[in-house]
């Protein structure tokens, strides 16, 4: 068994179909958590999560060995990662199975990334070319 990261995206100025109403709320709210619910019954779901607006992001980078820290996204955008799911999944093929659930329950693009391996990010990399 794999994982994989589903990532929800938004759009700036929304996508289509975005809920706008607080019954549209409601609706977007009842497919999440029916969704999320099979994932759970399928032993799929791993961790998932709602980010806040890019503008509420802080980037920290090392300049001459010193943390510095700026306010706002890494990369100005249109699009920015709204949430995501981390799943199990047998193989791509499955991990695109549920990213259809998911862009059908938000309406948002997915984009499926597999991981390496579980485990420290240390262990993944021991042996790959410049590690």
């Amino acid at each position: 068994m794999s994982q994989y990261l589903l990532s929800t995206y938004a759009v700036e100025g929304g996508v289509p179909g975005s809920p706008a109403s607080p019954e549209e709320m409601q609706e977007f709210m009842g497919r999440v958590i029916a969704l999320e619910a099979e994932m759970d019954a399928s032993d799929t779901f791993v961790f998932g999560g709602a980010l806040h607006g890019p503008d509420a992001a802080t980037v920290v980078r090392i300049n001459d060995g010193d943390a510095v820290m700026t306010d706002g996204p890494f990369a100005e955008a249109k699009e920015h990662i709204a949430g995501f799911y981390i799943i199990n999944a047998a193989d791509l093929d499955a991990a695109l199975v549920w990213a259809d659930k998911v862009a059908a329950a938000t309406n948002h693009p997915i984009e499926v990334r597999p991981f390496f391996a579980t485990g420290r990010v240390a262990d993944q990399m021991h042996g790959m070319p410049g590690a």
